[in-house]
């Protein structure tokens, strides 16, 4: 059979460490390899709805990465703390969701150096590595600090960031790898230049709850990319809802086409149909 066609409602690509990275697409909960389609072509077709990936109701819109509007504006997930954890407000009595709080945000939390576009400073849940990593297109990383909550790994990633970005270059990560970065010296810099913030936060959440993490060695990641553009454009689902070319690579969640490029995360709960054409 010379063409592959499957179809469904969009989730995050899954991401597997390996000599190479591993990438499934995910549709309707089910994944579909996807590595050895690189250099076929390929098109992504959206079928015009969306549907709520909590929910499931139908919506015109997908707000953060695929709710329908109230679901947004009440579900616990979706609160403006889970980009920004140092404003957790759990302790003020106002989580969305109390119980939800307690079980995502109350356990250890990892804070990181990565070099997807030149070094960042980030934050993750323990049981998140490494996919947290692969999802930014990391060539590199490295945990540098434990911690008991998202809030207390938000507020020393708050301190960190004064320094260094805690944010990738979507269109640096996406032409190429960034130039190998001595992680193990630059958190030591970085623990040094801050000694006094980071004690002092030590000091008022209590002792011993921020342990460094000095055996720690750094991660490498390599990707399935046969050829980097030199242009970064990137397609939109919103405004052409059919997307082709052939399949350059994987890096992050952005497949990576002749044509331009589509971060998939952002179009997570669209209907999509996918078709590979294996003779090409």
């Amino acid at each position: 059979m010379s063409k592959s066609e499957f179809s469904g409602h969009l989730d995050k690509m899954r991401i597997r460490p390996a000599a190479t990275v591993a990438y499934s697409l995910v549709l309707n909960n089910e994944e579909f390899p996807i590595n050895d389609f690189l250099g076929k072509s390929l098109s992504l077709t959206w079928e015009g709805d969306i549907h709520c990936r909590a929910c499931n109701r139908p919506t015109n819109k997908s707000f953060s990465q695929g709710y329908c509007y109230p679901c947004f504006t009440k579900l616990p997930e979706c609160d403006s703390c889970i980009m920004s954890p140092e404003k957790c407000h759990f302790h003020l009595g106002t989580c969305r969701d109390a119980a939800w709080g307690e079980r995502v945000c109350f356990n250890d939390h990892i804070v990181y150096l990565a070099n997807s576009s030149g070094v960042k400073v980030g934050i993750t849940r323990m049981k998140n590595m490494p996919s947290r990593w692969l999802d930014q297109g990391a060539a590199q990383a490295l945990p540098i600090a434990r911690v008991a909550t998202r809030r207390l790994a938000g507020l020393v990633e708050d301190i960190i960031r004064r320094d260094i970005a805690d944010k990738t270059n979507w269109r640096a990560m996406l032409k190429g790898d960034s130039p190998e970065l001595d992680l193990l010296s630059e958190r030591e810099r970085l623990r040094e230049h801050f000694a006094e913030e980071l004690n002092q936060l030590e000091l008022e959440q209590g002792p011993g709850s921020i342990t460094w993490l000095t055996n720690e060695s750094v991660r490498h990641f390599n990707y399935p990319v046969i050829e980097y553009p030199t242009k970064v454009t990137s397609h939109n689902f919103d405004k052409t809802a059919e997307v082709s070319g052939r399949l350059m690579g994987m890096k992050g969640q952005y497949l990576i086409l002749d044509t331009g490029v589509i971060n998939l995360r952002k179009f997570t709960s669209y209907n999509v149909r996918v078709t590979v054409n294996r003779e090409s």
